[in-house]
């Protein structure tokens, strides 16, 4: 019994032990513990709270460094100094929000923006391969990782052939390895899905297209911009439309992306269309489109904006596009004029659908109209026969001026092979309302021999009193006399459904004004006058003249008074039209 017992004292003696230094042990981490609290103490649910609600009160209370930028319009109110700065670099380098863009999932939700009737259409089994050509300078890695992402999400399998990557010379180095890695990663789920085209100098938009184009090799291309998303079953219309007949070239209805907020803003369909200038523009379908009610419905369209479907086979057939075009602009106005003229058309397709950001600026040049305008002159010269003339007139050219279009005689022989109908034919039957500017004798700067550094100039907008302005040349200065007698001033107007403004005499106190021709007209306003180069400029009603006085503060003014033989001379003038 002893022996136990001592056994049972030697046990509890060193549980004893044991529990005090336990107990020293846990004395010394809580005097570790509060050593480190006093370096770096951790709040209490109380102060927890108090910093929320301090962080909640100081939210949006930093200082606005751009209070100009279009970016911080309606954007950007939560960012501290440090974002702003990184978002307006970013901002300035791409055109749109790419701070924002490299923070938005790449698979994101965009809302279902077609018509409700799109949804419940079937399409054929047997549709035709795609390949899409995803064109791109210098943009954001985000937006094109975006762009690949949804295209692959909302494109089936077994349509979607390749996706055909053309780097028109970018300079980021984030459109390099880490693209190139981006792409590695997509070819673990798609082996091979994916194809570089990498220019070696920058080439432009027209060659970046063809260069896309001349690798592709599904039976359809679809030639993109890069900053895109797809919609939900946008591919399955055209396709299909495509197979009915291959002879149409396609395009999409684009939604708006802010450039800003990056948010999805519905578009409905519209024609895809131009000035005289060749600038692209939105208008309404042709009137027997509306009278179906159903905008789930193909629409012919004038031209189109430059994203486009067709036929692979069938684009090289018809010409593809001009590689004589320079950088920007005009290639797909020359694109929409020739498949109607050769045998093709031009359709908007409602149900396809494709998000597109709409840039602040363009990566190519600071200014476009550089390129646009030549390239605008080397489309009169092939395809506009006797209305070439009015591209000169829509850019104020001078007659006599001549720019350097480049070799257009491959593309008169494409059109001699492909035995394409006069442009005269497109006007009447597929753009009518398309101004021919008949008649028209002379444009250009209006300037009075006695002041020839003033011009007349269409004064304050809103209002209605032309005025004497120091010569600029631009717009406002822009004066085209009719030889109906009719003087407009302030621009032309390229298509039918827009008025002019014309000069008239009230016939009543010192000053001319300025209506809209069709209202002049309509209420009898004195709005005709009769003019030659290098003499007055007459109403032929009040038999006033247009003439300048001193002011008695020595200001110029624009002037109706009894005929003192001012003489006037207009920047370009023609007898008769010659081209």
């Amino acid at each position: 019994m002893g022996s136990v017992f001592h056994r049972t004292n030697d046990k509890t003696n060193q549980h004893q032990g044991m529990m005090n230094r336990l107990e020293n042990m846990e004395a010394t981490i809580q005097k570790l513990l509060s050593a480190v609290d006093k370096l770096d103490p951790k709040p209490t649910a109380t102060q927890a709270k108090a910093e929320i609600e301090k962080r909640e009160q100081t939210k949006g209370k930093a200082k606005k460094l751009f209070p100009n930028s279009a970016l911080f319009q309606k954007w950007g109110e939560d960012l501290s100094e440090e974002e702003q700065r990184e978002a307006e670099n970013l901002f300035i380098k791409y055109g749109y929000n790419a701070f924002l863009s490299d923070r938005l999932p790449i698979n994101r939700e965009i809302p279902d923006t077609r018509d409700a009737r799109c949804a419940e259409k079937k399409y054929p089994a047997d549709l035709p391969s795609l390949s899409v050509i995803l064109i791109y300078l210098d943009e954001a890695l985000s937006i094109i990782k975006r762009a690949i992402r949804s295209l692959i999400d909302k494109t089936p399998a077994d349509l979607l052939r390749e996706i055909i990557l053309v780097d028109d010379h970018s300079a980021n180095e984030d459109l390099k390895e880490m693209l190139d890695d981006y792409i590695r990663v997509i070819h673990e789920e798609r082996p091979g899905l994916l194809k570089r085209v990498v220019h070696k100098e920058q080439l432009g938009l027209t060659r970046a297209r063809l260069s896309g184009w001349e690798v592709a090799t599904g039976d359809v291309v679809a030639i993109l911009d890069a900053h895109i998303e797809v919609h939900l079953q946008w591919a399955e219309p055209l396709l299909a439309r495509i197979k009915e007949d291959r002879t149409v070239i396609l395009t999409p209805v684009f939604d708006r992306v802010g450039y800003d907020d990056l948010k999805v803003n519905k578009y409905g369909p519209m024609a895809q269309a131009f000035d005289w200038a060749l600038w692209c523009m939105y208008e309404q379908f042709r009137p027997e489109w509306y009278t179906l009610k159903d905008e789930s419905l193909p629409a012919k369209s004038p031209s189109i904006m430059g994203i486009l479907v067709a036929d692979r086979k069938f684009f090289g057939e018809i010409g593809s596009l001009d590689d004589g075009m320079k950088i920007y602009g005009g290639e797909n106005v020359e694109l929409g004029i020739r498949v109607w003229l050769c045998g093709g058309g031009v359709e908007v397709i409602p149900c396809s659908k494709i998000a597109h950001i709409e840039r602040n600026r363009k990566p190519y040049l600071p200014d476009l109209s550089v390129t646009m305008k030549r390239n605008a002159l080397r489309v009169a010269e092939v395809w506009m026969d006797e209305y070439k003339l009015n591209v000169r007139i829509a850019w104020n050219l001078p007659l006599n001026q001549s720019l350097d279009i480049g070799d257009v005689s491959e593309r008169k022989a494409l059109r001699e092979r492909l035995k394409c109908k006069p442009f005269k034919w497109y006007l009447d039957n597929i753009y009518p309302m398309l101004d021919p500017l008949a008649d028209l004798v002379a444009y250009g700067a209006l300037i009075n021999q006695w002041k020839p550094d003033l011009c007349i100039d269409q004064g304050p907008v809103p209002g209605s009193t032309p005025i004497l302005y120091r010569c600029h040349y631009y717009g406002p200065q822009r004066c085209y006399y009719h030889k109906n007698g009719q003087l407009y001033i302030g621009g032309i107007k390229s298509h039918k459904y827009n008025s002019n403004r014309c000069l008239v005499d009230p016939d009543s106190g010192a000053y001319p004004a300025l209506h809209e021709c069709k209202l002049a007209e309509q209420n009898k306003f004195h709005m005709l006058w009769d003019f030659k180069q290098g003499s007055f400029i007459q109403n032929r009603q009040t038999k006033r003249c247009l003439e300048i006085a001193q002011g008695q503060d020595g200001n110029y003014q624009l002037i109706v008074q009894r005929c003192n033989g001012q003489i006037w001379r207009i920047q370009n003038y023609m007898s008769e039209r010659v081209f």
